[in-house]
């Protein structure tokens, strides 16, 4: 696995990827990671992020691969690479779409152990009716990404 770090909007962030995809992303720099990639899938994935934090890029293309996770944790990392960019979906709204009405708070588990959050989109999975709750890098962050998302779909729906 080889770690490389970008500065972002939200502050520095790690990337891990091997030989078959992103798998792992980190909020702040890990000790191992470099800001040079050493390999192609390295600069494709920030090369992407680059152009998400910049409002250009809507949807992720990199491989991503999970190296954990329950069966639920991953139908639920799998819904969230599902909401669209701009949107977000409640926990309920998750739980339903994975089969189970009544794990919303499973979800919110699932959401905060997500291996590759950003790519993995869980800042888009809010509370009910719409309330910011929980994020592992911090609700600050997840406010700024909502409102890059928000603020990109609105300019496009406009243009």
């Amino acid at each position: 696995m080889r770690w490389t770090v970008l500065d972002t909007p939200i502050g520095e962030f790690s990337v891990a990827t091997d030989e078959v995809g992103v798998c792992g992303a980190y909020f702040g720099r890990t000790e191992s990671a470099v800001e040079d990639p050493a390999g192609e899938l390295d600069r494709r994935v920030l090369a992407e992020l680059r152009g998400y934090f910049a409002g250009k890029l809507t949807e992720f293309t990199v491989p991503v691969v999970a190296r954990r996770g329950s069966d639920f944790e991953r139908a639920v990392w799998h819904q969230m690479t599902l909401i669209p960019y701009g949107q977000t979906r409640t926990y309920g709204e998750v739980a339903k779409a994975v089969g189970d009405p009544g794990a919303a708070r499973a979800v919110g588990v699932a959401c905060n152990r997500n291996p590759i959050p950003v790519i993995v989109p869980c800042h888009r999975i809010v509370g009910a009716g719409g309330k910011l709750v929980g994020f592992g890098g911090g609700l600050p962050r997840k406010v700024t990404l909502l409102e890059l998302e928000a603020g990109v779909a609105l300019h496009r729906a406009w243009s």
